[in-house]
């Protein structure tokens, strides 16, 4: 059997290229210091020699792994969106990531306690759940990056979106176009439900309409977002001081009515809703307005069409990778929190209040 041609190593790639094996790993770190010339020498020569660098040997020896350990819900679209662009900035700056899922039966502390035993040398966890406790013991012996949410945890960074800014976006964009009966379909339990929901609030009692505010328990997923749909039929009775629209015409015979729009926690709960709605016979935007949050792949697909909030998942991960890091490679110490403004993209389930002609049963009309 014929033997296997030996690896080539860092020497053979220096005696090809003529060069010192000082000047070859320099230029095959792509650092400073060899010249023109003897950077193409070099690296026509490792090409031509098929020569990969011994990652694993050369990080051992440096004490350092390079690894990125990320927590993710593999049930959110956000998440997975949010990994892929984690993936590209780390990439960029030599690093690469372990990703530990959270599953219905494999929790947070556990997918940490992985990432621990991968070595890695920071930990990026997408919408943690753990108490500020948790995280700021965590955060004792390990760099850790909350990515998504709101922490006052000593020595963690901190890298998100303003929430309540992106949900006051879109009650200001609903009220523009003249609904005022706008309910919120609130979140699981947690910090980043509690500053959303504070966002609604906030945004009716500026506009006027703290009298009309309507929060309805729901959650994270599609199931809560239609039973949030159940929970919403109001008194068939028009609320003083409008018009009746379309949906009270519904009341009138002997249906209950809806508010004119929703803001609903995430895009998984308003895809919930907007499917009980529409098996309900309500038109969407025709007489219901919803607006979603986290502006996932699902709400651009031209059959969804979701007016919904983007976190900006690119610049978020850009950041969270660079805080990592900077603590990693330059020896930042002092935490930081870096906050994102929300962005508001306007589809198709928002129109003016009692405007049927926009869309009906998801499809965008001629």
């Amino acid at each position: 059997m014929p033997s296997r041609p030996a690896r080539p190593r860092l020497e053979d790639v220096a005696s090809r290229a003529g060069v010192s094996t000082a000047s070859a790993s320099l230029v095959l770190r792509g650092r400073p210091g060899p010249g023109a010339a003897t950077r193409e020498a070099v690296l026509d020569a490792a090409r031509e020699l098929g020569y990969r660098a011994d990652r694993t040997a050369s990080l051992l020896a440096r004490r350092r792994t390079q690894l990125l350990g990320v927590t993710m819900d593999v049930s959110s679209t956000f998440h997975a969106e949010l990994l892929e662009d984690l993936q590209a900035a780390a990439d960029e700056r030599g690093y690469d990531i372990v990703v530990s899922p959270l599953t219905r039966t494999r929790d947070e502390r556990r997918a940490v306690e992985s990432l621990l035993d991968f070595r890695c040398e920071a930990l990026l966890l997408l919408g943690p759940r753990l108490p500020d406790a948790e995280l700021a013991a965590l955060a004792e012996e390990h760099h850790v990056v909350a990515i998504g949410r709101r922490a006052q945890a000593a020595g963690i960074d901190v890298v998100r979106a303003a929430d309540d800014v992106g949900v006051g976006l879109a009650v200001e964009h609903l009220v523009g176009l003249g609904h005022r009966d706008i309910a919120f379909v609130d979140g699981p339990r947690g910090p980043i439900a509690t500053l959303r929901r504070q966002g609604y609030r906030s945004a009716m009692k500026r506009l006027g309409l703290a009298d009309a505010a309507v929060v309805v328990d729901g959650g994270g997923d599609e199931e809560s977002g239609a039973r949030a749909a159940a929970a919403l039929h109001l008194p068939s009775e028009p609320s003083k001081g409008r018009e009746p629209g379309p949906a009270d015409g519904r009341a009138a015979r002997g249906r209950v009515r809806m508010p004119s729009a929703v803001v609903a926690f995430n895009d998984r709960a308003a895809l919930g809703l907007l499917d009980r709605l529409r098996r309900d016979g309500v038109d969407v935007p025709g007489d219901v307005s919803v607006v979603g949050y986290d502006d996932s792949l699902i709400a651009r697909l031209a059959t969804v069409d979701l007016t919904s909030v983007s976190q900006i998942p690119e610049a978020m991960a850009t950041a969270a990778v660079e805080a990592a890091t900077q603590r990693l490679d330059e020896g930042r110490t002092e935490p930081v929190e870096l906050v994102l403004e929300p962005q508001l993209v306007v589809r198709g389930t928002t129109a003016p209040r009692g405007d049927r002609s926009t869309r009906r049963g998801g499809i965008r009309e001629p």
